[in-house]
């Protein structure tokens, strides 16, 4: 048993690191293969349009939040340029808090709040906790 216990905090940085990249590589895949980076678009134009935000900004938005929620998922996944998939799902985040609070000021944080905390937790783990990554197996982070 004690054999185990060393591990708790890797296992739950694993976890944690492994878990936040799913949830955002799903959510870049859809919107830039199911749904359609298109529709996505046109879906948010519909609430941004009204506010005067110009059609640029938003499909600018649109292919930054996709696309970096694919890539930087799939980083997660592999525990690989770790930090940097991070910093970049961080400034996702605040571009989809300001674009939710263009359309609504009192918008839902079901969604983007808990994979707030998740990230902000992965950032302030100590380096030693990410032993069961590919930055660790390249890099001896």
């Amino acid at each position: 048993m004690e054999t185990l216990s060393q591990y708790h905090e890797i296992a739950a940085a694993t976890i944690a690191r492994i878990f936040l990249g799913l949830l955002f590589f799903f959510q870049g895949y859809d919107a830039l293969f199911r749904v359609g980076i298109g529709k996505a678009t046109a879906a948010y134009a519909e609430g941004f349009n009204p506010k005067g935000v110009p059609r640029f900004l938003t499909m600018a938005a649109a292919w930054f939040t996709s696309v970096t929620e694919l890539i930087c998922g799939f980083l997660l996944l592999l525990g690989l340029f770790e930090y940097a998939a991070l910093y970049l799902l961080g400034i996702n985040l605040l571009v989809a808090a300001i674009g939710f609070g263009i359309i609504s000021p009192l918008w839902d944080v079901k969604h983007v709040f808990p994979r707030l905390l998740l990230l902000l937790f992965l950032l302030s783990l100590p380096q030693d906790w990410n032993a069961w990554s590919l930055d660790h197996v390249f890099f001896h982070r």
